[in-house]
């Protein structure tokens, strides 16, 4: 993967932890590499390395840990310069969900060796889709249902995601149904794990 990537794990846990506890979980991955480089490619088992020492200093799920990291990464994006990608990829939620794979291919002509996944979006409605996800990548859909998750909050909706782990002919996906509607002004986002982590975790 590329340094982006790992970069934006650090920024996640540095904004929510600190950066004694990002050196807790960088010293628990064996991680000699730092500070990451953007445009530089990184081997895969760094950035799981990354997301399991996570898992066990701040004691969540590494599901969870990639659930909150998908949803930091469509912030972290617009920061670090990639805005006007965003803001060109859907004016809608639906859209821009729709617009995925388009985005991955601009993305590419930025970083030519980038390995995404596709996203098939089938049974469009105004307040629902489906999308089946195919990733070379193994156990990385919670992290896609948080990058979704990071769209409607963007997007300024309620989100609903049910998921199934799809096997057909010898090959697997995953498939997310989507609906949603629109939040209240009222309403905000409920503290996830990690957020209320923050308020007790101790890196051990």
């Amino acid at each position: 993967m590329y340094g982006l990537i790992n970069k934006a794990i650090q920024g996640l846990i540095t904004e929510k932890f600190g950066h004694e506890v990002w050196d807790d979980i960088r010293t628990r991955a064996g991680l000699t590499v730092e500070p990451f480089l953007s445009m530089e490619q990184y081997p895969d088992s760094i950035t799981y390395d990354l997301v399991g020492a996570a898992s066990d200093v701040l004691e969540l799920p590494a599901e969870q840990v990639l659930n909150e990291f998908g949803i930091f990464w469509t912030m972290f994006t617009g920061a670090e310069g990639y805005k006007d990608l965003m803001e060109t990829s859907g004016e809608t939620f639906s859209e821009f969900v729709a617009n995925l794979d388009q985005l991955h291919a601009r993305v590419k002509l930025l970083f030519p060796h980038l390995d995404p996944p596709s996203f098939l979006v089938t049974d469009r409605q105004p307040t629902s889709l489906k999308v089946r996800y195919f990733s070379n990548r193994e156990g990385l859909s919670p992290l896609v249902e948080g990058l979704f998750q990071g769209l409607a909050n963007r997007f300024d909706i309620s989100l609903s995601v049910q998921h199934e782990h799809i096997v057909e002919n010898g090959t697997s996906h995953d498939l997310f149904s989507l609906s949603w509607k629109e939040a209240s002004t009222e309403q905000s986002r409920p503290n996830t794990k990690i957020d209320a982590c923050t308020q007790g975790c101790v890196a051990k």
